[in-house]
């Protein structure tokens, strides 16, 4: 297959569109629109008859957990997506409106382009096409689209995730969102960089919060609420948690190396023996020191009414992403020691996630590895770990692989469109997303007679 010559015909393109349509929007202080979630029911039951005659469905909310039973005992796959996405910011700044569901020449442009309904649609037209040809899965393949990822999932993949735990589910692979093909975004690379993710961080947010009696600014002692509080949160971002190399991070690394053009291809053979050099290297820049530390953002200060009132409370929140082999508790008792004043509080704030557990390669990874080289020749292959958070969490243990992944190609300004202004897929992109899932769902499956 020639990388500049895929494309798809214009009525797959308009079914992306069609869904684009639908604004499933995901809110934190608002309840989703009913209607539009029906609408994009509806819109997927006509365009996957197949699919829809044929798999179990089973409805969690808005969440739809479909089945494709096997001729054998056993589960093969279970491969995720979601149906919502984020809210629209500036929606002037957009080319097209973001839900608008535009199709040109090039690209499908509109909120969830990449994040998440493009996966959705892609895994259905796979089913679909496979359906039509006549394959049957040998083990059972389980498909779970969540209603509710871009707000933690809990009703949404949580209780699809129970049902597949009552049903003592345990799949060769989980495949979901995560990684992608990066161009020039990794540091020093020649290639392009095929992310198949092996897991997640954790995140929490802790809250720190001081009072104090108040009173007049012209009186205002030796330190306010608000002082306080800002050295609080000084201190924790001045002593952030330490830095460690992972097995999966360096496992990461030596994939990546006949990627790297020197002298980072000679300095990554150092690394069985100078890790530690390594791992300070990578914490130079942010995109890299997420991979090597707990990491630590400040996001919200809150205090004081009026410029000549000493406040009587203050605030900050300070959001944490959880690197494997640390944990929540862990990253609270850092806050609380290196804060070490007795007059802020510091707690957790609304649910935390641990640290995926991060499953080996394995067969599967080589799987989805192979189908990967097949579509893109360059690409060099390696591992990694998510650096926020995805459903996947809510289906931990349920598969021996997991596997965050999307073989679509990215640069770095693609990625600032997720979830930023003008989301767009290319249709390229979105060709080989479907034909990535085709293979995969048929190398689980044969054909009947």
């Amino acid at each position: 297959m020639v990388l500049e010559k895929i494309d798809i015909d214009d009525a797959t393109a308009e079914r992306l569109a069609q869904a684009l349509r639908c604004v499933t929007v995901s809110r934190d202080d608002a309840e989703a629109d009913v209607a539009e979630f029906d609408r994009l029911a509806d819109h997927l039951e006509a365009c996957f008859p197949l699919v829809h005659a044929r798999l179990e469905l089973e409805r969690f909310g808005h969440s739809r957990l479909y089945r494709w039973a096997g001729s054998e005992p056993g589960t093969a796959a279970l491969l995720l997506a979601h149906q919502d996405v984020v809210p629209v910011d500036d929606e002037q700044r957009w080319t097209h409106p973001p839900f608008a569901g535009v199709v040109d020449d090039d690209f499908i442009w509109g909120r969830g382009a990449i994040d998440d309904k493009s996966r959705m649609m892609a895994i259905l037209e796979a089913a679909e096409s496979l359906l039509a040809q006549g394959h049957r899965p040998r083990r059972a393949i389980y498909l779970a689209f969540g209603h509710d990822e871009e707000v933690f999932g809990h009703t949404g993949a949580g209780r699809m995730a129970a049902r597949l735990r009552e049903l003592r589910v345990r799949a060769d692979v989980l495949l979901d969102e995560g990684g992608v093909i990066t161009q020039g975004v990794a540091d020093g690379a020649t290639a392009p960089v095929a992310s198949i993710m092996l897991g997640e961080k954790g995140w929490a947010t802790v809250r720190l919060l001081t009072v104090a009696p108040g009173g007049h600014s012209s009186m205002p002692g030796r330190e306010t609420a608000v002082g306080r509080i800002a050295r609080a949160v000084a201190r924790i971002q001045d002593q952030p948690m330490p830095l460690r190399m992972t097995p999966v991070i360096a496992d990461m690394l030596a994939r990546m190396r006949p990627a790297m053009a020197e002298p980072r291809r000679s300095a990554l053979r150092l690394l069985p023996v100078a890790s530690g050099l390594v791992t300070r290297l990578m914490a130079a820049r942010a995109q890299t020191e997420a991979l090597v530390r707990t990491t630590t953002a400040p996001t919200v200060i809150r205090g004081g009414v009026k410029e000549n009132v000493l406040p009587q409370h203050a605030e900050a929140l300070v959001n944490f992403r959880i690197l494997p082999g640390d944990s929540v508790r862990e990253v609270l008792a850092h806050c609380r020691r290196v804060v070490a004043d007795s007059q802020v509080t510091i707690e957790l704030l609304g649910a935390a996630s641990e640290p995926s557990h991060i499953t080996g390669p394995g067969p599967a990874f080589d799987t989805i590895a192979g189908i990967t080289r097949a579509l893109v020749p360059e690409a060099v292959v390696t591992t990694g770990i998510v650096p926020g958070a995805t459903d996947s969490r809510h289906y931990d243990g349920l598969a021996a692989t997991r596997c965050n992944f999307a073989p679509i190609m990215v640069d770095a300004a693609d990625l600032e469109r997720i979830h930023g202004t003008d989301e767009r897929l290319s249709r390229a992109n979105y060709a080989r997303l479907i034909e990535f899932n085709r293979r995969l769902l048929a190398h689980y499956t044969t054909v009947d007679g």
